[in-house]
This record gives structure tokens, C-alpha cells and sequence, in this order.
């Protein structure tokens, strides 16, 4: 046997550590694709493409129906647009990683069946992300059918007006897409601005409604935050219905016509820091839901500051400002209702109270309701005799005897002042 060379031993671990760390093969780099706005050139780009693939889409009209089914970005200079064809969806993601950024995108079918839209990721679609794009004319503006973790950032949608109502679809409608972000984006027209139903552990963060039904629509969506959006001049800001664990929080309602904030059937929540103005109806309705807290709120100016019924039990509302609402609290029942914390309760500027320890706590409790305002919920039609003898003297008799007192809502350790404003954005205007 002829002798090894000295130092052999050295090649072999040398070449050892390179079979360890080198890959059997390196995958080729992603390449940019430059796609020229002229017809069947994007269909045969996505066609022709490999995963990881930027397609490059020139200023002018490219033509949808698109189906993206490998992990592509789409990338639109200054000027593209993907016009769809009247019917059917824009563009269709059935794989994931998929980027859509930079375009404008119309057209879509009116089929709500179908969810038509500008853009619809399907479940195969995980990871997606929707950037920068202006969707115009389309049913739905994106549907998230099923994909986890998808992202839907600093668009402007603008929904169809050319429809009644229920004809329209969403800005961003979600079903079943666990983990989904839709942060930071305008929306218009259309139904609902954002429209969740069965999903859970979402986060809707930054976006701005106007001219919508209801600006974000929960249904059966779990453990979710919506935080820092502005609703204004839409029929509701934000209902959220039959879900629990939602944290609500830094959210503006202006001038909706109905409902500032609506919990129905919601439980186990948090809705804290918020700051509605000058709703039409009631700044907040509490309707069946139960193991909530409401902390830290502003509610001004609306005909009813706070709807609260229809079993609605172990709820805690402390440290909200009530101001100026024509009626602070509607709430009819005969059981009593603490609405403190740790001895401290609410601010209502309705209450001529004094303090004269000067611990920012007034002297005497606050009741919102007596049997006067319970005889003008049950018969309406006796507001007529707000001023007369009789219901005066019901007020009354109410002050010298107690036990008149029907139940209700009381506040035994009321605040002489509000407390700071909420930290919810701005309005156009520039008010919170």
C-alpha cells in the first residue's frame, strides 16, 4: 500500500465541513421581469415565471383575470393598472408568499355569491401581502378566503356606489384567516369597511372609513384587536357582534349616524381609550354582553350616551368621561348596577355635585335615571308632560323617599373632572 500523503487527515474533515454546510445545489436567484402593458404579456410573464419572481408591471392597462399560483411578486411602476373584465375576480392568489403592490385595480364582477373582487387570496395563499394599491370599481376591494397570516396594508379602497347597499360588497371582507393584518388603509363606499366572520387573533390597526355602513363588522372572530382607527360620517363605527376577547382600544367614531360602538353578544372584552362624538342614536349600546370592561372612554354629545341592556351583567365601566349627552344613561331594569372601580368611578357633567374633601371624588353617588325617565321610555308619548306639575312632582317624591328609586345604574364614587382625553387619531377636522 502506497503511503497517504501527509496532512490527510486535514482534506477529509475540510471536505466533511463543506458536505455539511453547503446545500446538494443552490437554487438560482430570483430574477425581475420586466411585464410591458400590452395584452396576454402578464398572463404569459405569471406563466413563465419561478417561484420568488418580481414582475415588473409597465405604466398603462394590463388585463385581469389574473390566477397567481406560485409564490410571485407583482410589483405596478407609477401608472399600471390591472383592469378586470366585469366579471369574476381581478385577481385570484392560490399560493402563498404572493405580493400585490403598486397597482391600481378595477373592474371586477358584481356576483356576491361568487365574492368577486379585486383581489381574493384563497387558503393556499398564507402569508400574503396586499401593499400600496388603489382598488377601484370592484365588488369586494380584497377577500381573505381561508389563507393564515395575510397582510393587507396602506391601500385606498373605494366600494361601489352604483348598487343599493345590500348589493355592495366589503372594502376587506375575512373568513376563517387567523393571524390577518389590515393596517393603515383608506376605505369609501362599499358596505362595510372591514366586514370578519368566523376568524380569529386578527388585528385591524390604522385604517380610516368614511362614507360606509359600519366601518369595522365583527362576527364570531375571537381574541382579535381593532386599535387606532377613525371612523366618520358612517351609518356605525364598530360593531362587534357574537365574538369575545376583543380589545378594543384608541378608536375614533365621529358623526355616525347610529351607533359609535355596539357590543352585542360580546363578551370578555376590553374597550378602553376610545372617543366618540356626536352620534345620531347612542355613542355606545351594551346589548347581551357580559364580562366586559369599559375603561377610559369619551362619550359626548350623542342623544344617548350609553344604551345598556337585555341581561347585560358583571360588566365594569370606570374611568369614562359622559359629556354633554342629552340623555347620559339609558337603562331600564329593577336590579342595581354599580358602575365604579377601586373607588373611582365615571365623569358625567351632568352632576352638580360637590367635593369638599378635595379628593376628585364627589361627596354623594350618582344616579343617571329616576321613575320619571322610566315613564318616558315605556310611554314615549309623555315627553309631552315633562314640564307639568304631576311628573315634577314624581322627581320629587323620588328625592325624599329612596325606596322610589326603580333600580338601575348607579355611581357611588363619581369624578368632578373628565379625564384626559383619549389618545383615539384625529379627525380631518383635527379633533379627537
Amino acid at each position: 500500500m502506497s503511503a497517504r500523503p501527509r496532512h490527510w487527515w486535514l482534506k477529509v474533515a475540510a471536505s466533511l465541513m463543506l458536505a455539511v454546510t453547503l446545500p446538494p445545489s443552490l437554487p438560482a436567484a430570483a430574477a425581475t421581469v420586466p411585464v410591458p402593458a400590452e395584452d396576454g404579456c402578464l398572463q404569459a410573464a405569471v406563466a413563465a415565471a419561478a417561484p420568488g419572481d418580481v414582475l415588473d408591471l409597465a405604466p398603462g392597462f394590463h388585463k385581469g383575470a389574473l390566477v397567481v399560483d406560485k409564490a410571485l411578486t407583482l410589483k405596478g411602476e407609477p401608472g399600471a393598472v390591472l383592469e378586470g373584465e366585469g366579471r369574476g375576480s381581478v385577481i385570484l392568489v392560490r399560493a402563498p408568499n404572493v405580493v400585490i403592490e403598486g397597482l391600481t385595480i378595477r373592474n371586477s364582477g358584481i356576483d356576491l355569491a361568487a365574492r368577486d373582487a379585486g383581489v381574493i387570496v384563497t387558503a393556499a395563499g398564507a402569508r400574503s401581502r396586499i401593499e400600496r394599491n388603489r382598488f377601484e370599481h370592484n365588488l369586494f376591494g380584497v377577500y381573505l378566503v381561508g389563507p393564515k397570516d395575510a397582510t393587507v396594508l396602506g391601500n385606498t379602497i373605494i366600494g361601489r356606489d352604483d348598487l343599493r347597499v345590500a348589493e355592495r360588497g366589503d372594502g376587506v371582507s375575512i373568513w376563517n384567516s387567523p393571524g390577518a393584518k389590515i393596517l393603515d388603509n383608506e376605505f369609501s363606499l362599499g358596505r362595510d369597511g372591514i366586514f370578519v366572520t368566523t376568524s380569529h387573533d386578527d388585528f385591524f390597526h390604522g385604517n380610516r372609513f368614511r362614507g360606509v355602513r359600519i366601518a369595522v363588522h365583527y362576527m364570531y372572530t375571537n381574541n382579535s384587536e381593532v386599535s387606532g382607527n377613525s371612523s366618520i360620517g358612517n351609518d356605525a363605527g364598530y360593531a362587534l357582534m357574537y365574538s369575545h376577547g376583543l380589545v378594543v382600544r384608541d378608536n375614533l367614531s365621529e358623526d355616525d349616524r347610529d351607533q359609535g360602538i355596539l357590543l352585542n353578544y360580546a363578551n370578555d372584552s376590553r374597550t378602553e381609550g376610545n372617543a366618540v362624538y356626536r352620534g345620531a342614536t347612542q355613542c355606545v349600546f351594551i346589548y347581551n354582553s357580559s364580562n366586559n370592561a369599559l375603561r377610559g372612554n369619551r362619550f359626548e354629545g350623542c342623544p344617548i350616551g350609553i344604551h345598556f341592556t337585555a341581561g347585560s351583567e358583571r360588566n365594569i365601566v370606570a374611568g369614562n368621561a359622559f359629556i354633554a349627552n342629552q340623555t347620559q344613561v339609558k337603562y331600564v331594569g329593577t336590579r342595581w348596577i354599580e358602575w365604579s372601580e377601586n373607588g373611582r368611578g365615571n365623569y358625567w357633567s351632568d352632576n352638580p355635585a360637590f367635593d369638599l374633601d378635595g379628593d376628585g371624588i364627589a361627596d354623594t353617588a350618582y344616579r343617571p335615571n329616576d321613575l320619571v325617565d322610566e315613564v318616558v321610555w315605556l310611554h314615549p308619548a309623555a315627553k309631552l308632560l315633562l314640564t307639568s306639575p304631576a311628573l315634577q312632582l314624581l322627581r320629587l317624591a323620588e328625592t325624599r323617599f329612596p325606596g322610589l328609586h326603580p333600580g338601575g345604574v348607579v355611581d357611588s364614587a363619581p369624578l368632578m373632572q373628565p379625564p384626559p382625553a383619549p389618545r383615539a387619531p384625529l379627525a380631518a377636522g383635527g379633533q379627537p
